[in-house]
Order: C-alpha cells, then structure tokens, then sequence
C-alpha cells in the first residue's frame, strides 16, 4: 500500500517502557544561540537511565520522589550536571549547552610525528572484540520512534497518492515499545510490549540491528571504524579531547580513504584508557540514500559504557519519489551479567609507539585462552587480539557441543496480547519523548482514516468472503486456488506465461492445474511441525500449427519435518520439452525473437514418458536425489514461418540444434531406460534459530554436487536405445570480502564413463544465451555462447565467474559510488574434448537507477575473437524467480 512509504526502513531499532507517574523533570535544551538540540541525552546518574529529547529538544522524565543527578550531553557539546529534588509535582528543568572545548595538550602533538588518533583507534580496535564479549548477558526496554514523509512525487502520482490518503509533507509515525535481552554467544529474547504505528504493519522488530554493534567488524555490510581492517578503509585524525563523568574522552574524526557506499564519515569519540566508544557521528550512503548514525553512550555498570540514545536519519529519492525518515530509539533500564571470564582489564601497549618490556606475556597456544584471560598484566594489541579471538573460539565451541548443528544465533521474538490495543493514555504515560506537533496531527488524520477504513471493512466483509469463493474465470490465466476444506483446494496455476509461439508449434496456449491435500501436526515444543502433502499437477498445450495435443500429469508425495524431508512421485505422459532440461531460453523470450527479428532459439523435441523420483533432505547441508526415466523420444521439425519480420535474407534455423559433434545419429527417435542419482553436500554449514526453528546460512557455505547418470540400454525394446554413464561434480559458491568486493562462481566438471549410444537429449548442455538479455544469477549461464554448438557426449570442464568491486574504473568517482553504482567483471571458460577453448570477458555497471545492470562482453574461440555486444538485465541483488 502506498500511504505509508517508510515503513520498509521501520525495520531498524525499537522500544522502552516506565511505570505512570505523576512528577519528574521536563524541559527544554538548547544551545547558547537558543536553537533547541534534538536527540540530547538526558541521564539520570544515580538510577543509570535517561531519555532523549524530541526534535524540538523536548524532554520529559518521569521520576519517584527524591534527589537526583541529572547529566545532560550532546555530541559537540559540554555536558552538564544539575542535582534536583523531586517532590510531588513537575520540576521544569531547562539547559542552555555550550560548545564543548577540546584540549591539543592531553596528547602530544608533534611536527612530522604519528598523528595521534592512530594508536587511539589501534588500541580501541585491539579491545573492540573485548566490549562485544564484556556482558555476559544484559537486558534494556527499548522505546523505537520512526517519522517518516515524503517530499515529492511525480507529477502524475501526485493526485492519486492524495486519493490514496497519502499528503506530501506530512508526517507517519511508528512507535514500539519492547524488552530485549542479550545473552552470549549471539542470543536475543524479545518480548514487545506496545505497538502503535500507521496501517497494518505492526510486527516490526528492532533487535537485529540494536545487537549489530560498532565493536564489530561490519554494519549491515559497512564497514565499521573498529573493524580489525579499519585502516585499509578509513584514514583517522585527532581533533583534541576533553573531560566528561570522570574520563577523557578523544575526538577522532574518521575519513574514508574512498568515500562512497560501505564507509562511515564523520567522528567517532573514544574513551582513553578503557578504549571503549563515548558517542559517534557517522554518515554514509546505501543504493544511493544517505544515512547517518548518531549514537550516545552511558556507563551502566563499571568500566562499561551502552547505548544510551540512537538516532538515525534517512532521505533519498528514487523513479521521482524523494523521503526524508528518521528513526530514534532509546535504550533505558539496563540490567546486566559481566562475563566473568572478562573481569581482567589489562593495560594495552601499542608496540608501534610504545617500547614492549620483555617480560610482556605473549599468546601461548599450548595454556588455554581462559586461562591467560585471567592475568592483568600488560598485553600488547596484537597478542590481546589473537587471545580474545582463540577464546572466542573456545567459548563458540563449548556452547555448540550439545548441538548436531553449529548455531550461530538465536532469536526469539513474541509479542504482547495487549501490544496493539494500548490506549492514547497509556503512550502518554510510557512515552520518553514528547511528540512534535507534526506527529500529533499525523496521528489524529491515521486514527480518523483507520475508523473510516475499518467501517467500510465491516460492510462489505462478508461479502468479499463470499465472492472470494467463487470462480473467477480470469484466473483460469493469471492463477486462483479454491479451498474445500480439511486441507483440500484445487485451481489453477498462473497460465498467462504459458501463451507463445514458437517455430514447432506454431502459436500455442497451455493451462496447469493442480489438487492439493494438506496437512500439519505440531511437535511436542509447540513451534515446529510435521507436514505431509499430496499434489497432483495436470498440464496440458496445443500447438496450432503443429495440430497437435500434449498433456502430463505429475502426482507427488512429500513429508516434511522441522530438518529433514522427503518427496517422491511419479510423472508421465506425452509432451514436449527443450533439449536442454534447464530451459535455457524462456518460452516469451524465444517468442519475442521469433516474431520481430526471426530468430528461434528454442529447439525441442517430443517424448512419451514415465518417470519416478524420489529425494531425501538428510538436513539443510545433505541431500540426496534419485530419478527413474523410461521414455521414447522423437525428433520434431518447424511446422510455423511466421514473424513480423519479413526481410528475404533471413530465414528460421532448423529445429536440429548445430553442434560440433553431434552426427545425424544422435537425432534418431529412440527410447531412453535412465537412472539418475545426485548428492548435493553443502559443508561448514551454520544455522541459526528463530522462535525454536531452525533456519540454514546458505551465504557461507559452498554447493557441492555429485551426480552419476546410467542408461540401461536392456529395459529398452528398441535397437536404437541410449547406452552411457557420466560422472559430473559442481561447486557453487559466493564469497564476500567485506566491502572491497564479491565473487560468484559456478564450475562443473564431468566425463561420459561410457559413451556407446548417446542422443542429444543426453548430452552434457551448458547454459548459452544469444539474446540481449543478461541473466538473472550473476554465476548462471554464459553470456555470449550458442546454445546447443558445444554440447558434448565426452569430458568437460566449465567455469562461470563474476566478481563485484566497491571501486573499479567508474566508481572511482564518488558521486558513482554515492548513486548505488556497482562495477563488476565477469570471466567463462568452457572446453570439451571436441570444441575449441571458448572463453567470455567483460565488464558491467550494476544497479543503474536502482534496479538495472548493462553488460558489455566479448567471446572468444580459441584466442579468436568470436562476437561481442551489451547485454540489459536487472540488478544482480534483485532475485527473480519464474517458476510456478
């Protein structure tokens, strides 16, 4: 729905909650100029909790009686502290802040000498893993405010988004209210307590990106400036230090040495001694709309400094729609384990500036990590380093001993039965930040478009049900299920694509239907389920130029449990199918070719089939495969010229694919007995845990696969009968380097055992493209390669690569790199035992207006130049799938 744009970035930070009281302080704080500071952190000392003002510098604290140490701070500004007694009414307590004042002199500073900042943030990143592991477990009521509007529209959208309800300039808001708790190694419990938001997005959860902390190595994929590889990305300058609750804290500013999309600018502020964060000011840019970060720290036990305030910001245009959103969330009520293996604090020396005594214990891997925790005495960065990562390890180890699979987090996420239903009272009473006046209007417009919206619901509820029911005849092409009852439904798949033309056929329609019986039964923990299912799919298409019917029906069995799973079925009819079973060209693809430029890529053939299947998921990382096929299959010819284009010179190719090997023999109708067993092996895999079930980390784990295929030329009745054995393995994977970059890349390898009677239809095919459009997979197919001319019945090796910078040629610019821009590369080698060395090189730009990719390669027969050209596709992040 349209009238709530933002709500897609809501997904950021959440929540906090605080008992109704009738007194407190409230105010307002502003600078010496008057101009009110938004988003000041306002800390109660003696209780470790504090809240944040509102965008008018707004502030209000509910507080029992008593004296309290209230501590006000701002990014660039001297804190200040104000001791105030609370009786049995509101105290209005104002702040005027000043500038703060930074002091060169703490930190020598000398002509030609390191900049200081350097061995600040080389201690810092040397204790980053420490502050993430220091907790062995904390929980915080978190309170998460978004104010979300657009700025602009298109010219042409704007009446029917004022129809829709949507007014440019006005604000949406959403707010939550949650109880996060963290326990180590990466466990989050959250229990959200009160929702109160526009439209029916109300699930939102914040605690992701609350625990994607700056100790670690990256932030949503940017790079974070305690990264242990900050200083390959960031250059680091100290701009002076100053004083605040009792510590020196080091003003560092923080440069990207490429400025673009993945990097922080802006300043970070580190706490001497401790090495910890005090606050930070970053920016940076994500598909092109700019972010900043602003985050306020506290001390909430000793030597432990949390997020006290986070405030992000957001704004950005796209296809001519322009937002600005901001987002505060408030963490307040802290309670908190220290890890006991963490109590040591020891001194750490930067052996770059500073003389390492030779008594200084150095990382022994024979004496476990635990152990040599346990000492004070100093340590230099790079051992202290190397020591919290073997203990990480360790720890990691230990708590994955129970477990068959390694988990690397868990969440857990429920929701109040009362979260959704909390009156305008009770926000009043729980709410840390004032709303600004453009929040209160906003919210009074949704609460009267949402009584309006509901009573037109309730009038025509039972009628749209009941409409819902009946047969629509349109979904007889774009797709409708119809329920029984008791797990029963029937209807129709999405038969709109299934119209085309091809060269065989002639024009052609299809229609695919399917019966369904379904069933769930929940195991004893009340989260997972055992599901069984039964479908059966008929399919039938008719070419009117071939005259001819075809039809197959498909019956299948599945039992799936919270890992594993099984499905067999058989399958069989007569019908038609390309000569390569992945379906290299899509059917309105070949159709648009055909019809306006005359060419017909597709080439297809005709069997009478029967097949059986059966696969078995061992669990996310195994699975095993195995097929059973009798079929006799047949050679089809062009029964169809027709095409809009009607120039002379160009005349459709014959349905025989050409290729370098293949004899008139292995066109011949034949019958095919085959067996066809695949094991696909996906090793390291991790999991992770969500509300108790499972769910696979496919990003870090490589595809391996093993596939063996017989024809049994015995189980045949015919002399011309398919008689071979192939071997094949694959291996599939994508690797991320942080922000420099990453590499798709797909290889297989394979040999026929035994080639005595191949056909066409068993040759090895590989995935070519000779249209302009590009692939949808960055690692799929080729880019350039004919179809069916190196298919092959004897050994082959192919390779499939794509790899994508942060900062090639073009992206050097930054306005490029701020816009989104990606440049990628791509090298393919395919060789068979009778073709040349055909290899493809080239060169894209990615994510061009935020959704295309252009293409530009070249392919090569051995070393010769073969043809080239640009290729159109959509942006490689973009996953698009056609299936049913």
């Amino acid at each position: 729905m349209i009238r709530k744009p933002f709500f897609f970035l809501t997904t950021l930070f959440f929540v906090v909650q605080s008992v109704s009281l009738a007194q407190g302080i409230r105010g307002k704080i502003a600078n010496t100029d008057g101009e009110p500071l938004a988003y000041a952190s306002v800390y109660i000392r003696n209780l470790e909790d504090g809240v944040p003002t509102n965008e008018n510098g707004m502030y209000e604290f509910r507080l029992k009686p008593g004296f309290y140490d209230v501590i006000v701070q701002f990014l660039g500004y001297k804190s200040q502290l104000e001791t105030v007694e609370i009786k049995d009414s509101w105290v209005d307590l104002n702040f005027t802040l000043e500038p703060q004042i930074y002091n060169l002199s703490e930190v020598e500073v000398r002509a030609g000498a390191e900049d200081p900042a350097l061995t600040i943030m080389r201690k810092a990143i040397s204790k980053a893993k420490y502050h993430r592991l220091q907790l062995q477990q904390y929980s915080t009521t978190v309170y998460l405010k978004g104010t979300g509007q657009l700025t602009d529209a298109p010219f042409f959208m704007k009446k029917t988004l004022e129809e829709e309800g949507l007014k440019l300039n006005e604000a949406y808001t959403s707010e939550s209210v949650s109880r996060i708790t963290f326990t180590l190694p990466n466990k989050v419990d959250e229990k959200v307590i009160s929702i109160r938001t526009n439209g029916d997005n109300q699930g939102t959860s914040p605690a992701p990106y609350l625990q994607t902390s700056f100790y670690q190595d990256q932030i949503n994929e940017i790079v974070s400036p305690l990264s242990r590889y900050a200083f390959q990305y960031y250059q680091f300058k100290y701009e002076g230090s100053f004083f605040d609750q009792d510590v020196m804290v080091s003003k560092i500013k923080v440069t990207p040495r490429a400025r673009g999309e993945r990097v922080f600018e802006g300043y970070i502020y580190i706490i001497e001694g401790l090495w910890a964060i005090h606050s930070l000011d970053l920016k940076t840019s994500l598909l092109g709309f700019q972010i900043t970060a602003k985050q306020q720290y506290a001390p909430v036990a000793e030597n432990v400094w949390m997020p006290l305030t986070h405030t992000y910001t957001f704004g950005g245009k796209i296809f001519g729609f322009a937002g600005e959103f901001k987002y505060l969330a408030s963490t307040r009520e802290y309670e908190v384990v220290l890890n006991p293996d963490l109590i040591a604090v020891p001194e750490i020396i930067d052996e770059k500036v500073q003389d390492v005594p030779q008594d200084v214990a150095k990382f022994d891997k024979s004496v476990s990590a635990l152990e040599q925790l346990a000492s004070e005495e100093p340590k230099s960065r790079k051992e202290y380093r190397k020591l919290l990562n073997e203990y990480e390890k360790e720890s990691l180890k230990e708590s994955q001993e129970d477990s068959k699979e390694p988990v690397v987090s868990e969440r857990y996420y429920s929701v109040d039965s009362l979260a959704k239903k909390r009156n305008q009272s009770y926000w009043d009473s729980i709410r840390p930040v004032p709303l600004t006046v453009k929040e209160v209007e906003g919210y009074k417009r949704d609460d009267s478009l949402a009584t309006v919206e509901t009573a037109k619901m309730s009038e025509v509820d039972s009628v749209a049900k009941k409409a819902k029911k009946g047969f629509k005849p349109l979904e007889v092409l774009t797709g409708g299920s119809y329920s029984f009852g008791k797990g029963v439904s029937m209807g129709f798949k999405s038969n709109l694509t299934k119209i085309s033309f091809n060269t065989v056929e002639g024009w052609k329609v299809g229609m695919g239907l399917f019966y369904r019986k379904y069933s769930e039964v929940k195991l004893a923990d009340s989260v997972n389920k055992v599901r069984k299912s039964f479908n059966i799919e008929p399919e039938i298409r008719y070419g009117f130029s071939s005259d001819r019917f075809y039809g197959k029906v498909d019956f299948r069995w599945s039992h799936t449990q919270p890992m594993a799973a099984q499905t067999w079925g058989i399958e069989g009819g007569r019908y038609i199918y390309q000569f390569n079973s992945e379906n290299p060209i899509q059917e309105q693809v070949n159709a648009i070719y055909s019809l306006l430029v005359r060419r017909n890529y597709m080439k297809l053939y005709e069997q009478d089939f029967a097949r059986a299947y059966w696969s078995h998921r061992v669990n996310y990382g195994l699975t095993y495969r195995v097929n059973f096929t009798w079929a006799e299959r047949r050679e089809l010819f062009n029964n169809s010229n027709y095409s809009f284009y009607n120039k002379p010179e160009r005349e459709y190719t014959p349905n025989r694919p050409e290729n370098v090997e293949a004899s008139d023999a292995a066109f011949q109708d034949h019958q095919a007995a085959k067996l066809r067993a695949s094991v696909e092996w996906r090793p390291g895999l991790t999991y992770s845990i969500r509300n108790g079930r499972k769910t696979p980390n496919y990003s870090r784990s490589p595809l391996i696969t093993f596939t063996y295929q017989k024809a049994f030329s015995g189980l045949t009745t015919s002399d011309n009968a398919s008689d071979f054995d192939q071997l094949e393995v694959g291996l599939k994977h994508d690797v991320s380097f942080g922000a420099s970059g990453k590499l798709d890349f797909n290889v297989t390898a394979g040999t026929f055992l035994n080639s005595d009677q191949v056909y066409f239809q068993d040759y090895m095919h590989f995935g070519g493209n000779r249209t302009i459009f590009s692939n949808f997979g960055p690692a799929s197919n080729f880019r350039f390669m004919d179809y069916y001319k190196y298919s092959t019945s004897s050994s082959y090796v192919s390779g499939i690569a794509h790899y994508q910078f942060r900062k090639f040629l073009l992206t050097q610019l930054p306005m490029l790199r701020y816009s989104g821009v990606r440049e990628n590369i791509f090298v393919n080698y395919l060789k068979t035992q009778n073709s040349p060395h055909y290899t493809e090189v080239g060169y894209s730009l990615d994510n061009l207006f935020r959704i295309f990719r252009l293409e530009l390669g070249v392919a090569f027969e051995n070393g010769k130049y073969l043809r080239s050209g640009p290729l159109f596709g959509i942006a490689t992040f973009i996953n698009v799938n056609f299936e049913d």
